[in-house]
């Protein structure tokens, strides 16, 4: 039996800054060339474990360890970050926290230079890697100017040249459209079999990261390891779902249908998974039950966009001719692969930049002429990270500080700051600092501060990026609340889940263009169009086919609209 590469005895860590410790007890071994998911709620303790291991925690973050951490021979909390960092190499959730060139090549090559590798081997080292992770044309681009998924693409290119024993990955998919995460799951894999490394990879995206096998998955609860075992066992079990991890779609759907799952059944993997004549029959019987849900009645046009056309330099377009309508009240996605000019298009609808051509109208007035102020009138933009948003360090003032800038007196400020705090279930902390709330908290600051403008619409960019199950689950309730109470709601996200159970519709964009305007389930049933925007057909599609479900995709609507009526019921 080899000795474990990674190896906490009685581990236990708590920072200087909290009352409390983050870990508690914690006794896991890792051995070489092993894959290991670790997985948990927010705040579980997960990213510190990861911290641990790279030397983060106690170097970066102090605090005090009780027990013993061994890393690669190296008495961890006792070493160095750079002697650890010889033996782990470590992608981050945000990649901007990682980059150190002025150019993507630069970055690349870093760790060479350090380790002065010559010139002529550095280039091949990078133009080899870069290739590797498609990103060999944009070697003299400043990283900085990449979209989400290309920068965590870098990241993962300046590790793959270093020559480390360990890899980890602290939510590689957070950035990345749903084939680009495939694609990425598909590459740590390579990497592990080229190297041979120890892969520990962090992630929320369970059904995405099981793409790929991986050797043992690893909850974390409260600061605790709640189970350490093999896929099959643990996806057998309901662990995953009572601590906030959602389970694989398919996997619901054959509990839906009264699909008894066991670790015989091999249910990690659906192209694994073993299902009798008798189980593809509860399934068949399921579907056949449920009846598809009634839509609702078209509502006017609120936002019409006619042959949007765009482009950040001149000679180049990052959007071209784009035309679509939103009714009032509606929930819309807007998917695609990285840089398809989706977050380029919301930034047109809010004002933030001008169209080269075309027209944008809101309640059949076009707007091209408006100024932003004027613009935020009836359009809300809510950013992807809260940080970015928040200016002022007290909930009140932040909410409003908007309407300040308004004719509104501060007997009317106050009646309207108070009713959007209630909405957005904050006011009880009306009176705290924006430093005391949680990420999740935190974001809905970021919206009340633009609900209480009372805008006709609010665009979101990637709502609920980074979230576990159950608070992904409070976030977008509480947008399905404000979409039902008449708030048009529009939604950047690469998260197809998403997608399916909340918006009806989906426009679909790639390579600048909008490819679809129709349903969420035909945008994930079409075959082409999923290859073509980077977007990932639903397990749901893949187990109707094994059970001869056509179509198939009625199958699937049919489970989103039970789902989210056992959800509403919960």
């Amino acid at each position: 039996m080899p000795q474990p590469i990674i190896e906490f005895k009685n581990f236990g860590f708590q920072y200087d800054a909290q009352a409390k410790p983050t870990l508690y007890d914690i006794n896991l071994s890792i051995y070489p060339g092993e894959k290991v998911l670790i997985v948990g709620p927010s705040g579980s303790g997960k990213s510190t474990l990861a911290s641990c291991i790279n030397g983060l925690v106690p170097f970066s973050y102090p605090g005090k360890s009780t027990g013993s951490l061994t890393v690669a021979g190296l008495d961890a909390p006792h070493s160095s970050l750079f002697e650890l960092s010889r033996h782990v190499g470590t992608v981050l959730q945000d990649p901007d926290g990682q980059f150190i060139g002025l150019t993507v090549g630069e970055d690349i090559a870093f760790a060479l230079e350090n380790d002065q590798v010559p010139g002529p081997e550095m280039h091949r080292i990078v133009e080899q890697v870069a290739d590797l992770v498609d990103l060999k044309n944009y070697l003299h681009h400043a990283p900085h100017a990449l979209s989400g998924g290309q920068k965590q693409r870098v990241s993962l290119a300046g590790v793959m040249v270093d020559d480390v024993e360990i890899l980890l990955f602290d939510e590689p998919l957070a950035n990345l459209d749903p084939a680009t995460g495939k694609q990425t799951i598909e590459l740590i894999e390579a990497i592990q079999k080229r190297s041979n490394a120890t892969v520990v990879i962090i992630e929320h995206r369970l059904e995405d990261v099981l793409w790929r096998k991986v050797d043992r998955i690893v909850l974390v609860a409260d600061g605790r390891i709640v189970a350490d075992a093999r896929p099959d066992d643990l996806l057998a079990g309901k662990l995953l779902r009572e601590h906030g991890i959602r389970e694989p779609l398919y996997l619901t759907a054959l509990k839906y249908a009264g699909v008894d799952i066991t670790p015989q059944m091999h249910p990690a993997y659906l192209d694994t998974i073993q299902l009798t004549e008798q189980d593809k029959q509860k399934v068949k019987g399921w579907y056949h039950a449920v009846q598809q849900a009634e839509q609702p009645m078209e509502k006017p046009v609120l936002l019409q966009v006619e042959n949007l056309t765009f482009g950040y330099e001149e000679g180049q377009t990052n959007l071209e001719d784009a035309s679509f309508s939103v009714r009032q009240g509606e929930m819309v996605s807007i998917v695609g692969r990285n840089g398809a000019g989706k977050s380029t298009l919301s930034k047109l609808i809010c004002g933030f930049e001008t169209p080269r051509s075309g027209r944008i109208f809101i309640n059949g007035r076009d707007v091209s002429g408006d100024t932003i102020k004027e613009r935020a009138a009836h359009v809300g933009y809510v950013m992807q990270n809260p940080n970015q948003m928040i200016s002022k360090p007290m909930i009140w003032d932040e909410v409003e500080l908007g309407l300040l800038q308004t004719d509104l007196t501060p007997e009317e400020r106050k009646e309207r700051v108070e009713q959007t705090l209630k909405i957005c279930g904050l006011y009880p902390f009306r009176k705290w600092p924006v430093s005391a709330l949680s990420f999740g908290q935190k974001k809905r600051v970021t919206i009340a501060s633009v609900l209480v403008m009372n805008p006709q619409i609010i665009i979101l960019d990637e709502p609920t990026a980074g979230q576990d199950f159950h608070h992904y689950t409070d976030i977008m309730e509480f947008l399905r609340g404000l979409n039902k109470a008449g708030v048009t709601v529009l939604m950047v996200t690469h998260d197809m889940h998403l997608m399916q159970e909340y918006t009806h519709r989906a426009l679909v964009f790639s390579n600048k263009r909008l490819l679809h305007d129709g349903t969420a389930v035909e945008a994930l049933t079409q075959p082409e169009l999923v290859q073509a925007a980077s977007l990932k057909e639903t397990s749901l599609f893949e187990l109707a086919q094994k059970c001869g479900i056509q179509p198939a995709e009625t199958f699937v609507q049919r489970f989103i609209d039970f789902d989210r009526q056992v959800r509403e019921n919960e």
